[in-house]
């Protein structure tokens, strides 16, 4: 179900949908690390799986399970979000880190908690997840993601 305009947003912030996560699911950037997490999060409690695949990694996105994420996100009964903290080293960073506690009811009822450290990274001015399940593999002669600024084949893959 939609939140209205005016109900609370799903990601537990304390702003109406329609100023915190509705304007991001509708294609706005996500000015922060932060924020696009808790967009991915509210998109889960709606089942919008095309904005969750569109704002992961593009690297990572074919091997991404859309089947999966869709059952997953209408079998579950969404119950909160709480953000333990949100780090990046400046405001022009290109990688940040959120980590958070994201709770629901699977189908039989039981009540889980997934807490995660997740990475974020800008790519061409905008945020992306990057998934821990689908790890990047570089090219030879990709920069390496050690942050040297070598060459992959140079430095992490000898």
């Amino acid at each position: 179900m939609t939140p209205t305009a005016t109900s609370p947003c799903p990601c537990g912030n304390s702003r109406p949908y329609a100023d915190c996560c509705q304007p991001l699911h509708q294609g706005h950037e996500a000015p922060s690390a932060e924020r696009l997490m808790r967009s991915r999060y509210c998109a889960y409690t709606l089942g919008l799986v095309d904005y969750l695949v569109n704002t992961t990694l593009p690297a990572q996105q074919a091997s991404l399970d859309r089947k999966a994420m869709r059952q997953w996100s209408r079998q579950s009964r969404w119950l909160g979000l709480e953000v333990v903290d949100s780090e990046a080293d400046s405001p022009e960073s290109q990688q940040a880190w959120v980590r958070f506690i994201a709770r629901w009811q699977d189908p039989n009822g039981e009540q889980q908690a997934h807490e995660e450290h997740s990475e974020f990274r800008r790519e061409q001015g905008r945020w992306y997840f990057v998934d821990p399940n689908n790890p990047l593999k570089p090219g030879r002669n990709a920069p390496c993601p050690c942050g040297s600024g070598k060459k992959y084949k140079q430095c992490c893959l000898q």
